[in-house]
């Protein structure tokens, strides 16, 4: 039986186990999905050694930068985001990729209209250097940094202004605000000033509409979640190792 997994800390409630599980039984899959809860990278290589049957691992938060260190070889694609979340175990030895990317652009292209051009990230965190690099290099869209603190080359959030908004009319959630159990919660935006050109993308998916979702539609933008993201990455990542 081949077994595939997922490394990150904490791990609590697990979509991938989950989802991959119930596709192993819907498919007749002789595969196991187990979690691998390791409160620290130094602990990915005995995963590695103590697992003959390891053929593949999802990775996700902290690690999705620490791992590259400890692999044999890193997609180009993956080079260039600066994180990995998806390992495979193969005789060549360990092969970093990013799927995220392919899960974002996929979910997010058909709400695309040709006015939208340039995009906001909020938050500067691992999911967004899959976003970044997702919207420019595969969606041809200038995007610009939102952080809550000033550093180059990105503005704050007090730094969202009107005329910004009227140049920016994508606008991607990569930060964890509004995410359960703090659902009462949303990026600082003026949301009054948004219409129905914006397209409004929320990485999170646990609520299913977050606050920043549900303000953006009131002024009636277009508003999306990361549920089919997810659905879409975690495919990738079952291509990639059995490709």
């Amino acid at each position: 039986m081949n077994t595939y997994g997922l490394i990150g800390y904490p791990l609590g409630h697990s979509f991938s186990r989950k989802f991959f599980t119930e596709k192993f039984a819907k498919e007749g899959i002789d595969a196991q999905y187990l979690n691998f809860e390791i409160p620290s990278i130094e602990e990915f290589p005995n995963i590695i050694k103590n697992s003959s049957t390891l053929r593949g691992l999802n990775v996700t938060i902290p690690y999705k930068q620490q791992v590259m260190q400890h692999l044999d070889e890193i997609s180009k694609e993956a080079k260039a985001i600066g994180a990995v979340n998806v390992v495979k175990v193969s005789k060549e030895g360990l092969i970093g990729y990013n799927s995220d990317v392919i899960g974002f652009v996929n979910s997010i292209r058909p709400l695309l209209k040709p006015h939208h051009k340039k995009a906001l990230i909020l938050g500067t965190g691992g999911a967004s250097k899959a976003i970044h690099y997702g919207l420019e290099e595969k969606l041809g869209m200038e995007t610009l940094f939102v952080s809550r603190t000033a550093r180059q080359g990105m503005i704050t959030y007090e730094e969202v202004t009107t005329e910004v908004l009227k140049e920016y009319e994508v606008i991607v959630n990569c930060s964890p605000a509004g995410m359960f159990p703090h659902v009462d919660e949303c990026p600082a935006l003026p949301y009054e000033d948004m219409n129905e050109r914006h397209l409004l993308y929320d990485l999170v998916y646990n609520p299913l509409e977050t606050l920043f979702m549900k303000k953006g539609a009131t002024m009636g933008a277009c508003v999306k979640n990361g549920l089919e993201m997810l659905h879409l990455q975690a495919l990738e990542s079952w291509r990639i190792w059995n490709d």
